[in-house]
């Protein structure tokens, strides 16, 4: 007889409470465009009739118990801690998920990006855990040198990855590939995953504007310094000491640099074409993709990425995308997108000049958006659906096994 899970879920910094309550009810999170993993792992606990401890690193101290879910969001003790703090800390933090893990009685542990060092976790097979790592941002970094201490995480964790995981959860080939060559292809069953997103939320959003009018260039997540934000800046200053006036970019984000870069761009000027808008809502950010005309993702080279949800949003929405292969998504969309190198500012503006003075090739790019749209929508490739294969091997004591008509 297949056996009850008992599932802890240490998600990412996700509001797992909110999530609850309005999956509940039926509902989406209303700022929330990707439908959130935590949603996503509810769905496959009510299909399993597992029962689940979830457990999120957030800002504020939150507590839920109903009869098949505890939810926690549990505050780090040190925000942005580094150095020997920091790995310290992951210490503590591995520590914490296995007290929880064994007075909850779990059989299961699906450990997010992010919450503690990966080559930690094997102390949860001592207890009889079945543990499956859910990987949203590469191990390492593509275009820099690893450092002495990520190379020694690194090593300790390959043992991790080959012998004590049950199925590993990717978001991106990149990611996949590490793990490939951190093993030397010796692990378990990989299933690479999309973000997922719902049709209702892209509908009708109006066809980019007419040639004649501003051609607006859309930056939309966190606003950070290794997000590339400045770089952007140094564009706009580039284009208005040209006499480019046609071309303006919106900023919707919040972030540390947010801030510094409205008033760099204040003291630089370019103030009317280079607009920081803040946090947008659901509803703001889809007026933002109709007011657009290409999207811009210029993370730099020191930024850990893992898939960049919104490339995808971008291509929903019909929009071209700009960007470099530092972004995973990349090669899933290839055809929508404009490559340009890594960190390169002079060729991320030259690519939006050859957007703009070339509607012909704009046109093209944007057309390609309708072709590769559809896998974001596919449920086939989701998150839940991967995790879900790996829980029923292990719910009915079988080899965990990649199906064909899962993963990407």
């Amino acid at each position: 007889m297949p056996k009850q899970l008992r599932i802890l879920y240490a998600s990412g910094p996700e509001d797992v409470i909110e999530a609850y309550n309005f999956w509940i009810q039926n509902q989406d999170v209303p700022s929330q465009v990707s439908v959130p993993y935590c949603r996503q792992f509810y769905e496959v606990c009510r299909a399993l009739d597992a029962h689940a401890y979830i457990i999120a690193p957030t800002k504020k101290s939150e507590y839920l118990h109903e009869e098949q879910f505890i939810v926690e969001s549990c505050p780090l003790p040190i925000r942005n801690a580094s150095g020997i703090v920091y790995h310290l800390q992951q210490l503590w933090c591995a520590l914490r998920l296995l007290v929880r893990a064994i007075r909850f009685k779990a059989n299961v542990a699906v450990i997010s990006s992010g919450n503690t060092h990966w080559f930690l976790l094997p102390i949860f097979s001592w207890f009889g855990i079945n543990v499956v790592p859910s990987l949203h941002c590469v191990l390492w970094r593509k275009y820099a040198a690893k450092r002495l201490a990520d190379k020694l995480s690194l090593q300790l964790g390959s043992y991790f990855f080959r012998k004590k995981c049950r199925g590993i959860l990717t978001v991106s080939h990149d990611i996949a590939k590490q793990v490939d060559e951190l093993t030397q292809g010796e692990h378990p069953p990989i299933f690479e995953f999309f973000p997922t997103f719902r049709q209702a939320d892209f509908i009708n959003i109006p066809e980019p504007p007419k040639n004649g009018q501003t051609f607006r260039v859309l930056f939309a997540g966190r606003v950070e310094e290794n997000k590339g934000v400045f770089d952007l800046l140094e564009i706009a200053k580039r284009f208005s000491e040209q006499g480019i006036k046609e071309i303006a970019f919106d900023i919707c984000g919040a972030g540390s640099a947010l801030d510094p870069l409205r008033l760099a761009a204040s003291e630089a000027k370019v103030e009317e074409n280079f607009i920081c808008h803040g946090y947008c809502n659901k509803s703001q950010m889809r007026e933002m993709f109709g007011r657009s005309h290409v999207v811009i993702v210029p993370t730099r080279t020191d930024f850990v990425e893992g898939f960049n949800r919104v490339v995808g949003e971008s291509i929903l929405a019909h929009r071209p995308v700009v960007t470099s292969a530092v972004c995973p998504a990349l090669c899933y969309v290839q055809d929508a997108v404009m490559e340009v190198p890594p960190n390169d500012i002079k060729a991320y503006g030259d690519a939006l000049l050859e957007l703009y003075q070339k509607p012909e090739l704009y046109e093209t790019k944007r057309q390609a958006c309708f072709r590769v749209k559809e896998q974001f929508y596919d449920l086939e490739k989701s998150w839940g659906t991967a995790l879900k294969n790996i829980l029923l091997a292990i719910q009915e004591g079988k080899e965990v096994r990649k199906l064909k008509t899962t993963g990407i």
